[in-house]
């Protein structure tokens, strides 16, 4: 019996399952300081200040971990530069989204992304999903349409962004699994935050002035075109959180994926949606309603479910072909 749990503990699928449960506490709590410094800081300078130190981190820990700097080398930079434009696009429409919508309903609206990795996982990647699969995805569409409620005086725009950030941040995970063969976690991990920095550092040599933050009508552009400033000592030590976070998250999302099928590892994410709830009403006081409530769980509800179909009932995805934890 202890031999068999054993297993089951070192196993790629369930060691992939704990790299995204951990990867998923890390952002949360990345998002909810993140979501503390956008009132006073433009958000490409947040996420320049996350990108350097978590470039730090992923050269100076992870990548000699994961074999040394010859791992930099790859030939599939193609794949890395759409991966880290992809990455771009999902955080930078997330946190505009974040700036304006309470943290609890951004997260919720962006998790329809494991259900864009459901779908796209079985033309991209071959992945057999069945029927009671597809079901569970239409049901979790359903809450993201309750949450943003279109139509409702309720409804904002802002609520798209997240959406937008689904998309992109689905294709990056594909694109992950792809690579997982050839490429380590350490590696994926150093362009996506290479391409925030050269991302972020264009922005801001565009915009950073402020120059147009007189003209920005609402919230969600004052974020986009507010100044670079000098931090506080406070705001300096939240943003050297969130690079910490930012790396080690990033390192074991890749992982994560790279270890178990994306059907398998795309519900765990949903760690995220309650986490979310506890910072909105601790920090910001910010409670759900109850049509938001319903349709969070209606979101939790179908990826949970979509997990034991596929995996208790005998599927297996995650445990037929994985990939080695090194190669």
């Amino acid at each position: 019996m202890s031999n068999m749990l054993n297993r089951l503990l070192l196993s790629p699928s369930v060691s992939g399952i704990l790299c995204v449960l951990a990867a998923g506490s890390a952002f949360s709590t990345s998002d909810m300081l993140i979501k503390t410094l956008s009132g006073g800081y433009p958000l490409h300078q947040i996420v320049f200040i996350r990108a350097v130190i978590a470039l730090v981190i992923v050269l100076g820990l992870f990548m000699p971990l994961e074999g040394g700097y010859h791992n930099l080398r790859t030939t599939r930079w193609k794949l890395h530069v759409f991966r880290g434009l992809c990455v771009v696009v999902a955080n930078m429409s997330f946190f505009v989204g974040v700036a304006v919508l309470p943290l609890a309903e951004a997260t919720a609206i962006f998790f329809v992304a494991p259900l864009f990795i459901t779908a796209l996982s079985v033309p991209f990647l071959g992945e057999k999903v069945g029927v009671r699969r597809w079901l569970s995805v239409m049901v979790g569409l359903i809450g993201v349409v309750i949450v943003i409620r279109p139509g409702s005086e309720v409804f904002q725009y802002a609520a798209l962004a997240p959406v937008l950030a689904a998309f992109a941040y689905a294709f990056m995970q594909i694109t992950a699994r792809k690579m997982g063969g050839t490429e380590r976690a350490s590696t994926m991990a150093f362009y996506v935050q290479i391409t925030f920095v050269l991302v972020c550092a264009a922005s801001g040599l565009a915009v950073g002035d402020g120059r147009f933050a007189d003209a920005a009508d609402s919230p969600t552009l004052l974020f986009l075109m507010r100044a670079w400033t000098i931090p506080t000592l406070f705001d300096g030590t939240v943003m050297l959180a969130v690079g910490v976070l930012s790396a080690f998250g990033s390192y074991l999302i890749s992982q994560g994926y790279r270890l178990a099928e994306a059907t398998t590892a795309a519900p765990f994410e949903y760690i995220v949606l309650p986490m979310a709830i506890m910072w909105g009403v601790i920090v910001f006081d910010d409670w759900p309603d109850v049509i938001a409530l319903l349709g969070i769980l209606l979101i939790i509800s179908s990826g949970l479910y979509a997990f034991w179909r596929e995996n208790v009932r005998g599927a297996g995805v995650a445990t037929e072909h994985p990939f080695p934890r090194n190669r």
